[in-house]
């Protein structure tokens, strides 16, 4: 019985049913309706010409995508984007972490764009967690004024394992964004150390962000991101740090003469600044454009760049190499097997890594 109470032990007693509850759903709601509809190549490609940056934004999503169908959509909106890219000055921004990139970009962007105009790409790189492949992905939150700008564009992007301080498709990303308009673009590394070098092979001019008490010249006489800088600057130089700002800065103009002249013929500089204040700003900006103007003079721009392309084809040889090797069904069904034969003792790593080279090249010869 539904309701013990309505029997005839319980007189005087009645309990009605109720009402019947609707449903929370709207019975007229259209599901289709909010569906967004999917973007054909053309139609990204056309998005991104116009500057959309709702659709750039999908164009990139795209571009990190891991899926095979999704990749071969992202190379057709690449190559029909890469005539119209190529007009923007990159720069890259590196530095240990907590040496003030994010705070810097932000006054950084704030300044060009208010004395030079045009628009700014920002591709923010986050470190991903080792354990669980996650990115916090907030570097925009401290780009307060950046975020803000109408002529501004901020992405954040996961590292996804890769090394070098910058993700595998933040090569592609620039050429979209210069596609859709940008003429400058700030390119943050995650500040892994001294071994930066994927992110200098993708920009015109590579900035190093220093803090005071890193270390002394003996630190910066080590080979590495140093070698590879085009500017050096010391930041956070303020209220009582300034003393210890300029005795940095010139430990690391003595360290800089250790270095043989780069095939450029620029001789980095090093300056001081503060980017919580704003102050000194406009000195690195005039750094950065006379260096572009040196470079393109003297024809090392377009011989750097040229440089870019024929390395970026290379890691893109070994990219696809890999993921091929990893995605043949051989491989798949062989892999865990050399896993338990180097754990038991039987192989070591590099004669099980042999035998599935072996057994892939193998069955490509089929």
């Amino acid at each position: 019985m539904e309701h013990p109470e309505n029997s005839s032990e319980f007189a005087g007693l009645q309990v009605n049913s109720g009402v019947e509850q609707p449903s929370i759903v709207n019975p007229y709601l259209q599901r289709n309706r909010f569906r967004r509809r999917e973007l054909t190549a053309a139609d990204m490609v056309e998005g991104i010409l116009k500057g959309d940056v709702t659709i750039l934004s999908q164009a990139v999503t795209l571009i990190e995508s891991v899926n095979p169908d999704h990749q071969a959509k992202a190379q057709e909106v690449i190559n029909k984007c890469l005539p119209y890219s190529g007009n923007s000055v990159r720069v890259g921004i590196s530095g240990v972490p907590g040496a003030g990139k994010s705070t810097s970009i932000d006054e950084f962007g704030i300044h060009v764009l208010k004395e030079k105009g045009g628009k700014l790409a920002v591709l923010a790189i986050d470190p991903s967690s080792e354990r669980t492949k996650g990115s916090i992905l907030g570097d925009k939150t401290r780009m307060e004024k950046l975020a803000l700008h109408p002529d501004s564009f901020i992405r954040p992007s996961p590292s996804a394992g890769s090394l070098g301080g910058v993700a595998r498709k933040t090569r592609e990303t620039i050429i979209l964004c210069e596609a859709a308009g940008f003429d400058k673009i700030f390119v943050e590394t995650v500040g892994v150390g001294q071994s930066e070098t994927a992110c200098h092979s993708m920009v015109d001019f590579f900035l190093l962000i220093q803090v005071a008490g890193t270390g002394d010249e003996l630190q910066g006489i080590k080979r590495g991101i140093m070698e590879i800088s085009d500017g050096i600057v010391i930041n956070k130089c303020d209220g009582d740090n300034v003393d210890r700002c300029h005795m940095a800065a010139t430990n690391f103009r003595n360290a800089l003469h250790f270095f043989p002249k780069p095939d450029s013929g620029w001789l980095p500089q090093v300056l001081c600044y503060s980017g919580f204040y704003g102050t000194g700003v406009k000195e690195i900006w005039d750094m950065i454009y006379e260096y572009i103007d040196f470079v393109k003079a003297n024809g090392y721009f377009d011989y750097r760049r040229n440089e870019q392309s024929k390395y970026w084809m290379y890691e893109s040889i070994n990219e696809h190499l890999r993921l091929n090797f990893y995605n043949n069904p051989l491989i798949k069904a062989q892999l865990s097997s050399a896993e338990q034969t180097v754990l038991a003792g039987q192989k070591t790593s590099f004669i099980a890594a042999q035998d599935l080279l072996d057994m892939y090249f193998e069955e490509l010869r089929k």
